[in-house]
């Protein structure tokens, strides 16, 4: 841990008050997780008619991963990121006074703003450290949004209780307060003539590692994701308390915030695949654990408990490996591009999760989870079979991605 603090004093200073940033803004990233229940109790619309407008913003959410790199390569990653946090503070704000019509579509244009800043910033994170320090830097920015995740839900809550307005308020400001850490402390880069401007495809066929990769992430979120999609179900059926689901995932966000920088900083040297390719592993482990739990061989708390701590270390190990690899591997000038397509694979599960696990656990609750953990194993080895080789998979001083905004001055 002495090591860790000492690698985050080492940072440059900008992206210090950018972590910081990070957690600011996601205390009060309120306004995705309430949506439904504002739309339903206070602007009166109907469950079904709220969960559209949900729908609409998980479509923008996923239009804004997959298109945010685009803008960041084209215009900057500093002026992208900046911009989108600005759209999606004026879509919060916009959201208490927007007639009921038109909610749908600004959720949708809510989504596609806050969708479009996380591979801006995470390329950001990503160009400004030597590849050595990618992985670590990731982990430090994500351990920076999920220590603000651990805030945010129960601010939420009293803000509900009180106005729900307050709710999209905190978020809109939460929002500007890192859009100005962005303007006035990230440094102007000097451009960088791209090698590439256009053709990410045709880069992506030449390196099919990197597409094996996004498709083991998909297949992975989407086995992860039955966390939050139906293990609820399966405790709640099993006569467990809501609470204590809500303790499981509240620790295992603590344990993340803890330990996940150190654990990158301590496995930095070792090959990125084998790192991502063990965690595929514990995720699959743990889901087999609560697919043990819900067959009845244990109690289902148990078998959850043990799941996620296991799952945890796994998302620990492949989360910001994965982030910094695929970082790695974008030709000058597609750090942007790379990313968002990371980012799009890596929040896919949101959308097919529920979707494919809601359906499985009505009709075949017994095949669920040992189904996902297949899943999540397979993915492991697909990985591991498409390894390119060291010299593309360990990190080096010499080696990794100049975007066009990677060189930076004062």
């Amino acid at each position: 841990m002495t090591t860790c603090w000492r690698r985050v004093a080492e940072l440059p200073g900008w992206l210090k008050a950018v972590m910081l940033g990070q957690l600011v803004s996601a205390a009060g990233a309120l306004a995705w997780i309430y949506l439904t229940l504002y739309l339903v109790e206070d602007r009166g619309m109907s469950a079904q008619h709220a969960g559209f407008a949900a729908a609409a913003y998980g479509v923008g959410l996923l239009g804004g991963n997959l298109s945010g790199g685009w803008f960041g390569d084209r215009f900057g990653l500093r002026r992208a990121a900046i911009a989108s946090q600005l759209l999606w503070a004026v879509a919060c704000l916009g959201m208490p006074m927007v007639p009921t019509t038109g909610l749908a579509v600004l959720a949708a244009i809510a989504g596609l703003c806050g969708g479009a800043s996380r591979p801006n910033l995470s390329a950001l994170v990503a160009t400004a450290l030597p590849a050595e320090r990618r992985r670590e830097g990731i982990a430090l920015s994500r351990s920076a949004s999920n220590a603000g995740f651990t805030i945010g839900p129960p601010l939420g809550g009293l803000l509900a209780a009180y106005n729900f307005s307050l709710v999209f308020v905190v978020d809109a400001v939460t929002s500007l307060v890192l859009a100005f850490v962005v303007w006035r402390w990230v440094p102007r880069a000097t451009r960088i003539a791209a090698q590439h401007t256009s053709g990410v495809w045709r880069a992506l066929v030449r390196d099919r590692s990197v597409l094996v990769l996004l498709g083991a992430i998909v297949v992975v979120d989407t086995a992860y994701r039955q966390l939050f999609a139906t293990m609820p179900l399966m405790l709640r059926d099993a006569g467990s308390p809501a609470a204590a689901y809500g303790v499981l995932i509240g620790l295992s966000s603590v344990v993340i915030v803890l330990l996940e920088a150190p654990l990158a900083i301590r496995l930095r040297a070792h090959h990125a695949t084998r790192v991502i390719a063990t965690g595929f592993t514990l995720v699959g482990l743990g889901l087999a654990a609560i697919g043990v739990a819900a067959l009845g061989v244990w109690p289902a708390i148990v078998g959850a408990a043990v799941g996620v701590a296991i799952i945890t270390g796994g998302e620990m190990l492949y989360k910001p490996t994965a982030t910094a690899h695929v970082a790695d591997a974008a030709p000058e000038g597609m750090v942007g591009r790379y990313s968002s397509l990371y980012a799009a694979a890596s929040i896919s599960g949101m959308f097919l999760a529920p979707a494919l696990g809601g359906s499985a656990y009505e009709h075949v609750p017994d095949f669920l989870y040992p189904a996902a953990a297949v899943l999540a194993l397979g993915a492991a080895a697909a990985v591991l079979l498409s390894r390119g080789g060291a010299r593309d998979d360990l990190p080096s001083e010499s080696t990794g991605p100049r975007s066009s905004e990677s060189v930076l001055r004062r």
